[in-house]
């Protein structure tokens, strides 16, 4: 029996979020990311991540995420854990920076800087992070991979 060829999975576009109001969530996550809006309707918005995107549509109806999570990655995670310190908004226990919205999506700070995402060059140049750093232990996992960044 031979195996059919398949497409290599090469990330994500998009990453889709149901809330109960897109106008109040907007307000919500500009708590604790500065952010640029791609695009908004009455039923959806689109937060704009460089070459990838946030959509958030009107519509949320089950409960609270428990494990079920997004990793969302930022410039500066302890920036991200004093805004949301500073307003109130409860930090998950355990190691790392999780938390429920309004609406209950889980998310998950990941600093830029120390895991094994990257962005090419002039896609942080277009999001005016070009001098974000990789941690060593971030390059060191790049390089097993031959995924560096030169």
């Amino acid at each position: 029996m031979t195996e059919t060829k398949k497409a290599r999975a090469m990330g994500f576009n998009h990453i889709a979020l149901e809330v109960g109001d897109i106008d109040e969530a907007l307000e919500f996550y500009a708590k604790f990311i500065d952010f640029e809006l791609r695009g908004k309707s009455d039923e959806m918005a689109f937060i704009d991540l460089g070459d990838q995107f946030l959509a958030i549509q009107k519509g949320r109806r089950q409960g609270p995420d428990d494990g079920r999570h997004f990793g969302l990655v930022v410039s500066d995670q302890d920036m991200v854990r004093r805004s949301l310190e500073e307003h109130g908004i409860e930090i998950l226990p355990g190691p790392l920076l999780d938390f429920l919205d309004p609406w209950g999506n889980r998310f998950e700070i990941v600093g830029y800087d120390d895991i094994q995402f990257t962005k090419a060059p002039h896609v942080l140049r277009g999001m005016g992070l070009e001098n974000v750093q990789k941690t060593d232990s971030a390059i060191e996992e790049l390089k097993e991979k031959g995924m560096a960044p030169d």
